[in-house]
């Protein structure tokens, strides 16, 4: 005989379904507001370390930015670009960007010294380094390339294009969110977005210069990636806010609101950023087992930026969110007394 299989209970489905929502509405919500002055005091300590690194003379300006001198040498064979560097530094004392490449007119290989500096080398530093560069590379045979100073302003004019970009950018999502979530005050829930966005920027440039690194084109490529990365993840959060607004309406106050759709979409972050940050960090193992620098630049500060920015998408700008909401809602409650007393 075949055995039949037992339909299912309606009943039973609904005591289950009913179960499982208890068991939702148990789990406890992360206190995020509650916590809020904290992530605010350790973001300005961030912020603030960041710029006094920067002001004592750890800001290392590239050359596109700061102009200077490149210097390019072909050579033959396999070469060392970390002897290279050291070379250099000894010779004349500076520190020299070192990058090798392949010549397009005649297939040579080539290394490119780069200098940052606002006076550019004088023909006699030039003669002495690359006396002192054949001197100790005898077996690669090298010949210099080519020589030719670099003016700051095709840097400055990159940047200031890079600039009016972010700043176009920023005012397109105060207009998409004030349009897309005005029923939870949309203007202002697009302004801490962005006092989000300047947080991560911060961060990153403080990445950067307490790493050491150069700012150059990696620099303003970071900011831009996190651009996206950290304004999508604040408005899955807004519009979770959104949606539990509608659900439980003048039930739950602007902190629970936001407790709560911060810990339903908490997770969500994570995942959405993670595979990014492990694919950077396998990026930035490899630059350390091979020695390249200029890749390290990029990856690691992303990293730390799209780490930032899932912690301001979810602690800094949702909180901003709600101080302006508790303000907001006590100057009503002010001038509605004032009116009474009239």
């Amino acid at each position: 005989m075949s055995k039949k299989k037992n339909a299912i209970n309606p009943e039973v489905e609904a005591v289950n379904a009913e179960n499982a929502q208890e068991v939702i509405k148990e789990k406890k919500p992360l206190n995020v507001c509650g916590h809020r002055k904290i992530f605010y005091i350790v973001s300005i300590a961030l912020i603030v370390i960041s710029i006094v690194v920067a002001f004592c003379g750890r800001l290392n300006l590239a050359i596109q930015f700061k102009g200077g001198t490149e210097i390019t040498y072909s050579y033959e064979g396999e070469i060392d670009t970390s002897k290279v560097a050291s070379i250099v530094n000894d010779a004349i004392g500076q520190k020299a960007t070192v990058t090798t490449g392949e010549s397009m007119a005649d297939s040579s290989k080539t290394v490119t010294l780069s200098f940052a500096s606002e006076k550019g080398l004088t023909n006699s530093i030039q003669t002495k380094l690359t006396d002192s560069l054949q001197s100790e590379l005898k077996d690669n045979k090298l010949e210099v390339y080519g020589s030719n100073d670099v003016s700051p302003s095709n840097g400055k004019e990159f940047f200031i294009k890079c600039l009016v970009a972010v700043i176009f950018s920023v005012i397109v999502m105060i207009i998409y969110i004030g349009f897309r979530f005005r029923k939870i005050g949309g203007i202002s829930a697009g302004c801490m977005a962005v006092v989000a966005l300047i947080h991560d920027m911060l961060m990153v440039f403080g990445c950067f210069v307490i790493c050491g690194f150069d700012i150059d084109a990696n620099f303003m490529a970071v900011l831009l990636t996190i651009l996206g990365y950290s304004i999508n993840a604040t408005i899955i959060i807004y519009d979770r806010i959104r949606e539990n607004k509608k659900i439980y309406g003048r039930k739950a106050d602007v902190d629970e609101l936001v407790n709560m759709s911060v810990t339903q979409t908490i997770g969500r972050s994570i995942h959405t950023n993670v595979t990014t940050i492990m694919a950077m960090a396998i990026v930035c193992i490899v630059c350390v087992v091979a020695g390249v620098s200029s890749i390290m630049s990029f990856a690691f500060p992303l990293i730390i930026g799209m780490l930032a920015g899932v912690y301001s998408s979810n602690c800094i700008a949702p909180t901003l969110w709600v101080c302006w909401q508790e303000h907001r809602q006590k100057k009503l409650l002010a001038q509605a007394g004032n009116k009474k007393k009239k």
